[in-house]
């Protein structure tokens, strides 16, 4: 093989794969609720972002959508489940299910730390217990799913004490955290108010582990070709696992259509309308 050989075919993958993507984006962003998580990239010499969002959680056959940019705000309807991160600030609060897996790890960061801000800590990782347990039973027992609003509340009640309270803890740390929560306070219970929204982000950081791998081998990309590639691959590589369908099976189909000119495979499940 030349030296281009192996970008000409990652071309070539590409454009195969850029009706399918784009159907995939389509249906993404118009769903009810969708979790996203992002990590930084490289385009040449340029800083930027590669960003998930994945739909219905509890239905691993919706697609999961790889792009190059950070979240872009008309790009994200519904309802949003996402960790804290600043790049989400112009979500209402009423709008996002801030994961309570990455909120625990900072509790438990609370207990560590020992002092003062145990005393913030080690009571919110018990709550934090608490409420994924009845989350859990939530979901497994549709009739306890009924009860989740009245299940929660004495949860609520005490998480909003020990936030108030901890404002003014001496531990910088653990005042700041309080603080924060309090402002993001609707975030923290979409889970209850709105069926189908789960209480971790942990199904986005899972399709978006294999960007990161894959910007710690090659350091990015070097172009924005380059980048349009990777963002359509990996789309299709975890949608397509997560769907236990053939990757191989269908990348031969993809770059058949395309040399045929016809539309390539659709990536939605057929649940949503598409046949495989």
């Amino acid at each position: 093989m030349g030296l281009g050989s192996g970008p000409a075919l990652e071309q070539a993958v590409s454009t195969a794969l850029a009706g399918a993507v784009a159907e995939a984006r389509t249906f993404v962003q118009t769903q009810p609720t969708q979790n996203v998580d992002e990590t930084g990239w490289r385009e040449a010499h340029r800083r930027c972002w590669r960003w998930v969002s994945i739909t219905a959680p509890v239905d691993p056959g919706h697609p999961q959508l790889h792009s190059r940019q950070a979240a872009p705000r008309r790009g994200l309807p519904g309802i949003v489940g996402s960790d804290r991160w600043s790049g989400y600030p112009w979500l209402s609060p009423e709008r996002r299910e801030v994961c309570w897996s990455h909120l625990k790890r900072d509790f438990q960061g609370l207990v560590d730390a020992g002092g003062a801000a145990g005393q913030v800590g080690q009571p919110a990782v018990a709550l934090t217990r608490r409420l994924f347990a009845a989350w859990h039973q939530a979901r497994d027992d549709p009739l306890a799913h009924q009860r989740l609003a009245e299940t929660m509340r004495p949860l609520q009640d005490e998480f909003r004490a020990l936030f108030e309270a901890g404002r003014s803890n001496p531990s910088a740390q653990a005042a700041g955290l309080c603080r924060a929560l309090r402002k993001l306070w609707p975030a923290l219970w979409t889970l209850v108010t709105v069926e189908g929204v789960e209480p971790t982000n942990n199904g986005a950081e899972r399709a978006l582990r294999r960007a990161v791998l894959w910007r710690r081998r090659s350091f990015g990309t070097q172009s924005e070709a380059g980048s349009r590639f990777v963002e359509r691959i990996l789309t299709a590589v975890t949608t397509l696992r997560q769907q236990q369908r053939d990757v191989l099976e269908y990348l031969t189909a993809a770059c058949a259509a395309a040399i045929a000119g016809q539309p390539s495979p659709s990536l939605l499940p057929a649940s949503a309308g598409a046949a495989p």
